[in-house]
């Protein structure tokens, strides 16, 4: 396997996805059927500097280099070889944010990151000007918001863009953006696969009645399919990516990608009618509609997949961090009493005894909260756990209200696009932590949702390899005559996910009755939450 692995790299016939996630920056070397061969990683944190989140230029370029530097250490480690050629490369990163620059290229202020969450005017009445939902942390609201602010930089801006943007452009000097990442910049419109024409017309309206000395067409990256060329690496790109100097030049790049795009791919839920469940600390879902929503719902943003079709996105803040606090409790207390438990007994035994609860929890009801939930209200948060005074107070039911808690507040969102959209799902992916324990997260999303859940082995490879799986679509399409006309989704089925069918969990309709009585008292009991926050 070795000698034939070394091959395969130093002929080229590989794929190299590199991810900036919130917290470590991954990279994952493929080979032409996306079989990871070697990863690198980079730890790093947003920093909190004059009232923004942030991460800076250097940190940018230190991690890159560092991710990078650390695959070419996996690779020498396994196969004794270094990389000097790949079939092609591509970049993603988190979503949204702004990065703006003048005309000579220079950053005009510093990266502010999608967590910031400094926009709630320019978010609202960019909504109400649309009709279409403009959420906080999306690029447009960002920009629009320094408008408002009157800040110094604006007059000076030339381009705007997301971290992923920003990575391809100086690697490459092409100023694009694939279709995913673009749509959480500005609204798309799924049947042009562009920005929607109508909303940039009133924007510019917008622009010219504050006198803004440019026009939003001018300053937005072009937007590419997956697919589609988006440049190549260049000289000095290679150099600024490889500090070893092996990389060579001329490398295809695919479109730069949100990691909404990349986590599509990695579940194989770019198909109308699929979707796909990410559940660690925080919590989203997203799922490929067939039609447009009927309404505006600030519960719900309305991104596309890598291709440019519509996909409906819930996201919550907080998800397992709760679990994780009472687990521990769980290991101090078997610590205390001379019977400590390795982690993943401990996580195991905790989830399974989760199933053995009542379906409604039994008169127990919390809320996960460790920071605010928009989709319920919740500028800030305060974990709470109550029961009532009749309550069936047992472990089982203790651990089963807890994973309730981790998928309630998404759960409120998931019902109004099931029940009030009338949004159709085929098949829900469901990938994260929530999901490590056998059956147990996979049962009580579907009693969240009402349908099956299925994970995938390939679930826990994440956005860089996701990522990769995008760079080998593009020699796909760029060197396969059949391939130009094959779509991402028949190409992740047919060569990609060929066989794999994963696990599929569909919880019962005593299940399924049960969470949703529990809704009931969840929902009930919101002004717990508000007088936690209030007081403590």
């Amino acid at each position: 396997m070795g000698d034939s692995v070394k091959e395969l790299i130093d002929s080229g016939k590989t794929a190299i996805g590199i991810e900036f996630g919130s917290t470590r920056i991954k990279a994952v070397l493929v080979d032409d059927k996306g079989r990871p061969l070697a990863q690198g990683g980079h730890g790093w944190e947003n920093q909190y500097e004059n009232g923004v989140w942030t991460y800076s230029l250097d940190m940018i370029w230190n991690g890159l280099q560092s991710a990078y530097s650390d695959l070419l250490a996996d690779v020498k480690n396994k196969y004794d070889t270094v990389i000097k050629k790949t079939g092609a490369i591509g970049f993603s990163a988190m979503m949204h944010g702004y990065m703006a620059f003048d005309d000579k290229d220079n950053l005009l202020v510093p990266f502010r990151t999608w967590r910031n969450t400094i926009t709630e005017e320019a978010a609202r009445g960019l909504t109400q000007e649309f009709g279409f939902n403009i959420p906080q942390r999306w690029s447009i609201a960002h920009l629009h918001q320094a408008i408002l602010n009157k800040e110094d930089h604006i007059p000076d801006v030339s381009f705007f863009t997301t971290l992923a943007g920003y990575i391809h452009w100086k690697l490459s000097g092409e100023k694009v953006l694939g279709i995913g990442d673009a749509s959480g910049m500005f609204p798309i419109d799924s049947t042009t696969r562009n920005y929607n024409s109508e909303y940039l017309d009133k924007y510019d309206k917008i622009l010219m009645s504050k006198g803004t000395p440019w026009k939003i067409r001018d300053i937005l990256p072009e937007v590419r399919l997956a697919g589609e060329s988006a440049g190549s690496l260049s000289a000095e790109g290679a150099a600024l990516l490889d500090t070893s100097g092996n990389l060579e030049a001329g490398i295809p790049m695919c479109p730069p990608e949100g990691d909404a795009g990349t986590g599509m791919v990695a579940t194989n839920s770019v198909a109308v009618r699929t979707g796909n469940v990410s559940a660690g600390t925080s919590i989203f879902a997203m799922v490929v509609m067939e039609h447009a929503l009927k309404a505006v719902h600030e519960e719900i943003d309305v991104v596309t997949t890598p291709v440019g079709d519509d996909v409906a996105m819930v996201h919550c803040n907080n998800c397992t961090s709760d679990i994780n606090a009472w687990a521990g409790i769980f290991r101090s207390y078997s610590e205390a009493i001379g019977a400590p438990v390795d982690t993943d007994k401990l996580y195991t035994t905790l989830f399974k005894a989760a199933l053995e609860g009542s379906p409604d929890c039994g008169g127990l009801v919390g809320f996960n909260y460790f920071s605010g939930e928009p989709v319920t209200g919740f500028d800030e948060g305060r974990p709470v756990f109550a029961r009532k005074i009749n309550a069936d107070f047992s472990f089982a039911n203790f651990m089963r209200l807890h994973l309730y808690s981790a998928v309630s507040t998404l759960k409120v969102g998931l019902d109004i696009l099931l029940k009030e959209e009338d949004v159709k799902v085929d098949k829900l992916y469901g990938h994260g932590g929530f999901f490590k324990t056998e059956e147990v997260g996979q049962r009580i999303m579907s009693a969240a949702t009402g349908g099956p859940i299925t994970v995938m082995e390939t679930a826990g490879e994440g956005g860089a390899w996701g990522m990769a799986v995008l760079a080998l679509y593009l020699l796909k399409t760029l060197g396969d005559a059949k391939g130009a006309d094959m779509s991402l989704s028949d190409y992740l089925n047919n060569e990609i996910f060929a066989g794999e069918e994963g696990t599929t969990v569909t919880a019962t309709d005593d299940e399924i009755k049960g969470f949703d009585d529990y809704m009931k008292v969840f929902n009930g009991a919101k002004e717990l939450e508000q007088a936690a926050i209030n007081v403590l």
